[in-house]
């Protein structure tokens, strides 16, 4: 139950200045730009067909079903992300309002969400560089060099290329990741807005019909595959010492992007199915491309619409890939893992070390592992963060009642309730296989944390900075008058 109280996790951090050699760059443009990126891609451009199996036409409520969990969470991270705008997101936020075991835990977690994650993004990614150069080229990579083993191939190259691409911008610089990042949110976003208009035009009504064969069981299914199109708009939060006025621009774009992805998920679902029947979608690699296809009679616009998804899939792993970085970044200041992963190269202002780490350990699964595993054990790692996300903002009101937030969560305590039940609904539907999986993950998680990260923590060994002195003895800041 060692506990950081939240001022002391923002003094130590230096989220009101300028924090452990990381610059604030990114304006809300930049932010929302950066949200936007590490949420649509795999997700959309190539889980909608897993989802559509399982729920059928009836994937619009998955979708929307899916957002509502995220809604709930989105209020509980922006209060959060607001009164502690630190690089750590829900381990920090854990760490300040449940106790460092349950916030090592929550990072172990975010292993899943991010770093496993983002060897999901990477093995879509190479399904629609081949549909992508089969329009350019009329030639495609071989099978056993661009897929899984269990799905035709023996290793995903592609998988493993981009993430070593997005590591190489990331280390650059900050500044050049969020204008890459913004540079390719604006062409995905441009390219499914495409895809819709093209898809609505060959619109048949019969083709939602039966809207839902198998009943709720299916539309909760499909709600927990089509969760994972959803995952990373957190990442924002990991964001937090590089951003300008964080108390102000973290809450909104998360709110902005929640919205704003919602509603393209949906509307892309609609046009899909509309104009393809759901049997015909299902299970189907690079459905959108497909798509286009048989409603324009030609190549090319499949080939936009994989130009975008191999845009659109890069983004996300240049995001998410960044946001696993600043997490570990924050648990390695607190002692729970290793030094190297805290240390910020004085040139370029990032974590270097840290960033090749990541990129080259789960580069590994990204080769080797199929996709629906990936996303599975990824979707319920997501959804106990986020749970916890939603208890960490009940305990800091109780504890912490004076901690300063410029946005508080709406209908207090009825929404995170809310939200943790909803995850807990959508945990349940990734079924006993994935359930059987992830127990197994925390158990490791445990056992790392009895062997390293208890003996090693800052708290346990009594360390304490100048910084974390002076705070102790500081009054709590208070809520302003007119917030």
């Amino acid at each position: 139950m060692r506990m950081k109280s939240p001022a002391q996790l923002v003094a130590e951090s230096g989220a009101d200045r300028e924090g452990h050699g990381l610059k604030r760059t990114m304006g809300l443009f930049q932010l929302v730009s950066f949200g936007i990126g590490a949420i649509v891609g795999t997700g959309i451009f190539v889980g909608l067909s897993d989802s559509v199996s399982e729920a059928g036409p009836a994937v619009v409520v998955s979708f929307a079903l899916a957002a509502i969990t995220c809604v709930f969470t989105a209020f509980s991270f922006a209060e959060l992300g607001s009164a502690m705008p630190v690089s750590g997101s829900s381990y920090s936020f854990a760490y300040a309002t449940l106790g460092e075991r349950v916030a090592f835990l929550t990072g172990w977690c975010l292993l899943l969400e991010y770093g496993i994650s983002v060897s999901a993004v990477a093995v879509g990614w190479g399904q629609y560089l081949n549909e992508l150069l089969g329009s350019l080229i009329g030639h495609q990579l071989p099978a056993a060099l661009s897929n899984p083993p269990g799905q035709g191939g023996v290793v995903n190259v592609p998988a493993v290329v981009v993430m070593l691409l997005a590591a190489l911008l990331l280390v650059r610089g900050i500044r050049e990741s969020a204008r890459a990042t913004a540079a390719m949110a604006v062409v995905k976003l441009a390219v499914l807005v495409v895809f819709c208009a093209v898809a609505f035009t060959a619109y048949q009504s019969d083709n939602l019909s039966p809207f839902a064969p198998d009943g709720l069981a299916g539309i909760t299914s499909g709600a927990s595959l089509a969760f994972f199109s959803y995952i990373g708009f957190d990442a924002i939060t990991t964001a937090g010492e590089e951003v300008k006025n964080p108390r102000r621009n973290i809450p909104l774009a998360i709110m902005i992007c929640i919205g704003a992805v919602t509603l393209l998920y949906c509307t892309v679902a609609l046009a899909a199915i509309g104009a393809m029947s759901a049997d015909d979608v299902a299970d189907k690699p690079a459905a959108l491309s497909l798509i286009v296809d048989r409603v324009t009679g030609s190549a090319v616009g499949g080939g936009v619409v994989a130009f975008g998804a191999v845009v659109a899939i890069a983004s996300v792993v240049l995001a998410v890939m960044y946001g696993q970085t600043r997490i570990l970044m924050s648990m390695s200041r607190d002692g729970l893992v290793p030094q190297v992963f805290q240390k910020v190269s004085p040139r370029t202002s990032t974590p270097v070390a840290n960033t090749w780490i990541v990129a080259l350990v789960f580069a590994v699964p990204a080769a080797v592992v199929p996709l629906d595993v990936v996303m599975n054990l990824t979707t319920i790692g997501t959804l106990a963060v986020m749970a916890v996300a939603n208890v960490a903002v009940i305990a800091l009101r109780r504890r912490h009642p004076d901690t300063r937030a410029s946005f508080r969560v709406p209908l207090f305590p009825v929404s995170p309730v809310l939200g943790v039940l909803f995850c807990l609904y959508l945990m349940w539907g990734t079924g006993p296989t994935t359930w059987i999986q992830f127990a197994v993950f925390l158990i490791a998680g445990v056992l790392v944390y009895a062997l390293y990260g208890r003996r090693n923590s800052r708290l346990a060994r009594g360390a304490v900075t100048d910084v974390d002195s002076a705070n102790a003895a500081a009054e709590p800041e208070r809520e302003p008058q007119n917030a």
